[in-house]
């Protein structure tokens, strides 16, 4: 009888079965506040209280919108899905900014916004000046928003709402997914959710023991290592890694931001059936590459620049801070502007590519910057050679012209982003390098600053208007801003 109503209900958007999603998404999300309450209570902070309320506002109306609304028909279609992981983004930020205002922080909303925003879509740029004067319960919150952003809400719901595991799940993994090469590890798309979730809190549960073999205590190497392998670059600490003063953290962060950089598909791929996966994949063996000529260029402008200092500033230091900008990560661990404007151009460049298409990162994406330099070396010799047939491949698959021009057009309205926040923040006194640097970091989801935006600075000082479009730009980044757009079509919601 369901199937039967779903077919008569045409492309009618099911705003019940979405509101009855977003409420178990809810409930989600209350059951991760578990965690800072908890922490709260164990060093007896104030803030317990405001966690309390918070999880009372939250799951009230999480089981409010899943108890009472009742769907006619459990399907979700393709204009569902869009709208789902774009309200779901959303929803969770507004919930999740409320423990920043009745906190001991006392963020206004468009600040608590902006933090939860930054939290969840891992970009790391932060409003709160001070973060070591917060208390540890809110300190827990901001690594688990990036923790949960990592994967995707998406992608979390999949593994865990049997619901939604239907025709509609594939086109939901599509909308939130990153990069234009998504492999499935299964027939059912909620199997691929479980695999990849397990081997994101395998790589996080390792990550905390290590950092907490070396000088971290145990709060410190969680938080680090929800936001390292998350890629988002929240800190617990107001200079971030450079707190530490230490090589071994340096070191094993590079690690595990390294592989937070790597598609999780393919790092399974190679746990079932070899380690060779990796040499035949053209954007991983391009990432290597990139962080290997970034590393000469940037040691170089150290040591032009008189910057040398030893061994560590000539290896751990360009290391880290190479693979912190192209992973979209963003710990600060030195004074990366005093390397020269060369190393900060590399650093903006970086920023802008960003690493594999289904890893934890931000940015381009490794595989569409691969497209574009292939396709522009085939423009070149098709010039010379008008007869020569050929089309761009990319590990082994051939880029069809529909996904060409999909790619062209991402690319397009990616530098348009980035283009429009650098102009408003020109506008509202922003230092033109300092503006279109931030203006990068908010829409491809890294967190780096430069000039007042720097590794201690932060964004504090924006005004309202200026919080609010640089959320936007993080949520649009994050959701690789074509179907986020597409939901403000006046076609989208023509049959509604």
């Amino acid at each position: 009888m369901r199937h039967n109503n779903s077919r008569n209900v045409g492309n009618a958007i099911n705003l019940r079965m979405l509101c009855k999603v977003l409420g178990q998404l809810l409930l989600v999300e209350t059951a991760f506040m578990v965690l800072p309450l908890l922490v709260c209570l164990a060093n007896r902070e104030s803030d317990a209280w405001a966690f309390v309320i918070v999880m009372v506002i939250t799951a009230m109306t999480g089981a409010a919108m899943n108890f009472l609304s009742h769907p006619r028909y459990h399907i979700l279609r393709r204009r569902d899905g869009l709208l789902l992981a774009s309200v779901a983004w959303v929803a969770f930020s507004l919930f999740g900014m409320l423990p920043f205002i009745l906190c001991e922080t006392r963020l206004n909303v468009s600040e608590a916004f902006f933090e939860a925003m930054s939290g969840f879509t891992t970009t790391g740029a932060t409003v709160i000046r001070d973060v070591e004067s917060c208390g540890k319960g809110i300190l827990l919150w901001r690594a688990l928003t990036q923790w949960i952003g990592g994967l995707g809400i998406i992608l979390f719901t999949l593994t865990f709402i049997p619901t939604l595991n239907n025709s509609s799940s594939l086109m939901m993994f599509h909308a939130e997914a990153t990069g234009i090469t998504h492999d499935k590890l299964g027939a059912r798309i909620a199997k691929t959710a479980r695999r990849l979730w397990s081997l994101y809190a395998m790589l996080t549960i390792l990550l905390v023991a290590v950092l907490w073999a070396g000088p971290m205590d145990l709060f410190d190497s969680v938080c680090h290592a929800a936001t390292c392998i998350s890629t988002g670059g929240f800190s617990t600490h107001n200079e971030s890694i450079a707190a530490f003063e230490s090589p071994y953290v340096m070191a094993v962060l590079s690690v595990f931001m390294f592989i937070g950089g790597i598609s999780f598909s393919l790092i399974i791929s190679a746990f079932r059936y070899s380690w060779k996966v990796f040499l035949r994949n053209d954007v991983f063996k391009t990432y290597v590459m990139i962080v290997a000529v970034f590393y000469v260029f940037i040691v170089f402008a150290i040591v032009n620049g008189g910057q040398y200092k030893g061994w560590q500033s000539i290896t751990v230091d360009p290391l880290f801070h190479i693979v912190s900008a192209l992973t979209s990560t963003g710990f600060g661990a030195g004074n990366y502007e005093g390397w020269g404007f060369l190393a900060l151009t590399m650093t903006f460049f970086m920023m802008f590519v960003g690493a594999c298409a289904g890893s934890t990162t931000g940015g381009l994406k490794i595989d569409r910057f691969l497209f574009l330099v292939k396709n522009m070396l085939f423009v070149m010799r098709r010039y010379v050679r008008p007869r020569l047939m050929k089309t761009v491949n990319i590990n082994g698959q051939s880029v069809e012209p529909e996904k060409a021009n999909e790619i062209v057009a991402y690319i397009s309205l990616f530098t348009i982003l980035i283009v429009i926040g650098g102009v408003v923040l020109v506008a509202q006194g922003f230092p033109i390098v300092d503006a279109f640097f931030s203006s990068v970091s908010c829409v491809a989801n890294n967190g780096l600053g430069a000039g007042v935006t720097g590794i201690t600075g932060s964004y504090d000082f924006l005004p309202s208007s200026g919080k609010w479009l640089m959320s936007f730009l993080m949520l649009a980044g994050r959701l690789e801003i074509i179907s986020l757009i597409a939901v403000f079509s006046p076609s989208f919601w023509r049959a509604l």
